[in-house]
């Protein structure tokens, strides 16, 4: 699977709206996207025009003397987050203003989510490869935790991968990604384990077993770690 359609995959929506903005607002949330429908205005001061669509990671403030904004926040993976700058605009989009229009608020949500996915998809298309991916190092190694996340990985099978030995592997991983490969590969399998447990019906179980755990006690334990939620939990409420 390409690299970045694994990236987007799960992202959800957990609120969107208008917002008249007359003077400074500050925005709580992981990621949020925002689209001027009138005037424009300026995101921790980079400044966002009509036609334009911006994605902001973490709280920022918004500023304009007059204007209307489109807004949807999202629950993404920390493995996105970490590759997105503090604010990405995309220039020359179409109006946005039929993106909410009244009607069902899953409709809503979902096309907020598949204007998030679009945006993103264009501004990774135009940094060619996520951050790591074209690494001579990190490229294999990253390929191999996203195609079997369920394989028990160690970090010697790791740097295996790489051909190189583990404290290369550890050193470039950190400085390249910001984390141990490890980590890592931890945040990747708690991803697609909450993305499963949304959108299937497999067991506990089977989701502790294609995410690399033996069995759903140290699963549903390591998970709640993570989130704050059990599996069970956060199924009821994706």
């Amino acid at each position: 699977m390409d690299p970045v359609d694994q990236l987007l995959r799960g992202i959800r929506s957990t609120s969107t709206g208008r917002q008249e903005l007359t003077g400074t607002l500050r925005f709580n949330g992981e990621l949020t996207l925002v689209a001027p429908l009138r005037g424009h205005a300026r995101l921790n001061n980079k400044p966002v025009h009509l036609g334009d669509i911006a994605v902001v990671r973490g709280p920022f403030e918004a500023e304009s003397s007059s204007a209307v904004l489109l807004v949807g926040t999202y629950c993404v993976s920390d493995g996105l987050l970490d590759l997105l700058p503090p604010v990405l605009v995309l220039d020359g989009c179409d109006d946005l203003t039929s993106i909410y229009a009244p009607g069902s608020q899953v409709v809503q949500n979902r096309l907020f989510e598949w204007l998030l996915v679009c945006t993103l998809r264009a501004w990774f298309d135009q940094q060619q490869v996520p951050r790591g991916w074209d690494d001579a190092t990190l490229g294999p190694v990253l390929r191999a935790m996203h195609a079997a996340p369920g394989k028990p990985w160690t970090l010697s099978s790791l740097a295996g991968e790489a051909g190189v030995s583990r404290s290369t592997l550890a050193n470039r991983f950190v400085k390249v990604m910001g984390k141990p490969p490890l980590t890592y590969l931890t945040d990747w399998r708690m991803s697609l384990a909450a993305e499963l447990l949304a959108e299937s019906t497999a067991t506990v179980g089977a989701v502790a077993h294609q995410v690399g755990y033996a069995d759903a006690f140290g699963f549903s334990a390591a998970f709640k770690r993570f989130y704050g939620v059990s599996p069970t939990q956060c199924r009821r409420s994706c």
